[in-house]
């Protein structure tokens, strides 16, 4: 009988079948978003340099959020790398959704960081 396959290991491979596709660069990097079952993760990566240029996850102590792992915390998070990433000048990025869903947390995250101004 076939083994169950662990759901964070499909999504890894969903994540790396994204991956061939999408790239960033230095003038329009990579916005990358991690989803665990409490907290909630954005970096915004130079892929070709292969350094993080900007990050923000909900457990940031500026933030003052009271829990990480909804939509509420997700909309917050996203605004904040979006603020965080004008600020270096970066305005457009690509969105990697790292083989999750267009779905609640992760689609929460990235309405408001197109809130805040960041375009993709």
């Amino acid at each position: 009988m076939p083994r169950k396959s662990s759901r964070n290991i499909a999504r890894a491979k969903r994540h790396l079948r994204l991956r061939r596709h999408i790239s960033g660069t230095a003038t329009r990097p990579r916005l990358n978003v991690y989803r665990s079952l409490s907290n909630i993760y954005a970096q915004v990566i130079d892929d070709v340099a292969g350094n993080t240029l900007v990050a923000a996850s909900s457990l940031d102590k500026e933030l003052k959020l009271t829990y990480g792992g909804n939509v509420a915390a997700a909309k917050v998070v996203g605004k904040a790398i979006a603020e965080k990433a004008m600020a270096k000048g970066i305005d457009s990025v690509v969105f990697d959704r790292g083989g999750y869903i267009y779905h609640g947390r992760v689609a929460a995250l990235a309405e408001g960081a197109r809130e805040a101004g960041l375009k993709f």
